[in-house]
């Protein structure tokens, strides 16, 4: 079995980039060590998003509700919503994670400005709209990539094509 020539599918995926968001946030809520690590809740205050088929702006009133695990790995899982230029309202659930080496972790905790190459900072998220135009946005697979900035994060986001 470990020599056996499996068939692969015959479609590589690309990227196509969906829209780059600028997500402005308040100060870490620290909730404390919990069972799962250490909890905290970063409110999100509004931004701005814009991109080839969307562009608008991020509402207030979602949130990244984080665990630092004990290997120092973040776990994001941000809730919030886009209001799109012409007014359509599009729901929010991005997953994921956020490391690198310890010194990295730190500036940004200290809230300097860091490249972006220095740490991983990758995320899933996934779209829920009931208006009509931004529907195709219901069944698209999307991945991102991220920047911590002191009081924002800037998020670029890319359909699986």
């Amino acid at each position: 079995m470990r020599n056996e020539t499996l068939p692969a599918v015959a479609v590589t995926p690309a990227l196509q980039l969906l829209y780059t968001s600028r997500i402005e946030i308040a100060a870490p809520l620290d909730v404390g060590k919990a069972p799962h690590g250490q909890r905290r809740v970063i409110n999100i205050t509004g931004g701005a998003f814009s991109g080839p088929r969307l562009s608008g702006r991020i509402l207030p009133g979602g949130a990244d509700w984080q665990v630092i695990r004990g290997d120092g790995i973040v776990e994001l899982d941000a809730r919030y919503t886009l209001e799109t230029e012409d007014g359509a309202h599009i729901y929010i659930r991005n997953w994921g994670l956020r490391h690198g080496p310890p010194g990295v972790i730190a500036r940004l905790g200290a809230g300097e400005t860091v490249d972006p190459r220095e740490y991983y900072f990758r995320t899933t998220p996934v779209f829920e709209t009931g208006a009509a135009d931004y529907a195709w946005l219901n069944g698209i697979i999307a991945v991102a990539v991220g920047e911590r900035r002191a009081d924002a994060v800037i998020i670029t986001v890319y359909e699986l094509k």
